[in-house]
This record gives C-alpha cells, structure tokens and sequence, in this order.
C-alpha cells in the first residue's frame, strides 16, 4: 500500500530575498507551486513538518495532497533547494499534476539479492550500483513507488540494463525513449583481482631461460 503524504501550506504574497529570508527564520520554507491549469502561486510551508517528510524515501516520487487556504490539490515534488551545511531547505518547488496528462518524476530502485549472487558468493565480485533512481512518464495513477530488481542470479562482469526491468502497464523509462539502454547494477571483480586475472602467463621467466639470458648479456671474459 502507498503511503500516503500531505503538505499544510499558506499562501504568501511578499516576493524578494528579504521576504524569504524573514520566512526562514521564522520556521518556514518558501515555496511555489505551478502547472496545470491555473497560475503559479508562492506559499510557504513549515520547515519541522516538512523536514520529517522529506527524510522517507517514497516522498520523493509520491503523488502529494497540498492544502492552501481551505482547497486541496495534487501536486509532486519537482526541486528542492538545501543548504549547503546546516540540515535546512531554502525553497521547494511543487508541480501540479492532472489525471489524464503523463507526468515525468524520478522513481527509487531498490535491489535485492546480493548477498546470493553467484558471482558475489562464489566469484569473488562485488555490486555496484549505477543507478539508484530512473525518470518515468506515466498517468498518475500508473506512477510507482519504486522498482525493485533482483540480482540474485548475476554473474561477474553481468549487469542488468533497463530494458531488462518489468514495467506496469502504463509506464515507460524516459531513458529508453530515447533509446538510451542504460546498465543499472553490476557484479565486477575488485580491481587488485582483475588485474591479477588479465596479466599474462608468459609473464613469469622460466628459470632455465633465465639463466641463458645473464649468460648471454654477462661481458666476454678478457684475453691474457
């Protein structure tokens, strides 16, 4: 079941780094909200409710209930700007969505399976994660929380690509599009391994070779 996620906002009118930054230090966060078929409009949130939310991962790609001034609609998260430092968020952006018109937002990939991967349990490899989100277009009723991938039958040097990845009905991979099959995770060797594995046997000398090649470089002995 999805969760389910609610922003409390308030409409605001003062514009400006000044009205902003009044709003952050009294606890809110500026914000504005667009799309659809109404005008864009600037609100401020709460920054301690926004912040616990902001912490879950399905927040991200989750269709949101915004509330302004007693009317309800629904929106997704589009941008956030944090401070560089301090664990606070200076401005959000909200799009709103409409049922019958695709909209396109970054979903999680979560994988499963590692552990028991042959080529980690028996190959000596490693996974590695290429990508930990990827943009769909959908309905918003088709938009998923997240896609899980099981990698448990990789092999080293195998890697599972996006056209690989069952879809729901309705959902496309913004990527693929454009055909632009990219590799989402991966078993590889570590490096010291690899390179071990690829150096060539002719590498070591026989011993007996060896010798003949000091004789040979060694100076002529000097004539009495």
């Amino acid at each position: 079941m999805k969760q389910k996620f609610v922003i409390e906002a308030e409409a605001r009118s003062a514009q400006g780094t000044g009205a902003s930054r009044r709003l952050r230090h009294a606890g809110s966060v500026p914000g504005i909200v667009y799309g659809g078929k109404k005008e864009p409009q600037m609100i401020s949130v709460n920054h301690n409710e926004l912040w616990k939310q902001l912490k879950l991962e399905a927040f991200y790609s989750a269709i949101i209930t915004l509330n302004v001034g007693g009317e309800s609609e629904q929106v997704v998260l589009k941008d956030l700007h944090r401070h560089p430092v301090r664990e606070q968020v200076l401005h959000l952006d909200l799009q709103r969505i409409q049922a019958d018109v695709a909209l396109r937002i970054r979903v999680p990939l979560h994988f499963k399976g590692g552990d028991v991967a042959p080529g980690v349990k028996t190959g000596g490899g490693y996974v590695e994660h290429l990508l930990n989100e990827v943009e769909v277009e959908c309905l918003p009723k088709d938009l998923p929380e997240a896609f899980e991938i099981d990698i448990s039958g990789l092999n080293v040097n195998e890697s599972i690509h996006l056209s690989q990845i069952a879809l729901p009905e309705g959902v496309a991979f913004v990527e693929l599009k454009h055909d632009n099959d990219l590799a989402v995770v991966a078993i590889h060797l570590p490096k010291a391994a690899e390179e071990e594995e690829a150096a060539p046997a002719s590498a070591e000398v026989p011993a007996a070779n060896q010798k003949a090649a000091d004789a040979k470089a060694a100076p002529a002995p000097k004539k009495k």
